[in-house]
């Protein structure tokens, strides 16, 4: 099973626009750090 390529570019989208960081350093993480993140960062802006 591969994570599907438009949910990976969201995430990636999300957390640089709030993190600003750069591709690279997103995809360097772990995938379950990477869905904590976004789901950090929802909570934050939804707070």
């Amino acid at each position: 099973m591969t994570y599907p390529p438009e949910r990976l570019h969201r995430e990636i989208s999300y957390i640089a626009y709030h993190f600003h960081w750069s591709r690279e350093e997103i995809l360097d993480l772990e995938h379950p750090d990477r869905r904590r993140y976004v789901t950090e960062i929802t909570s934050l802006v939804d707070g």
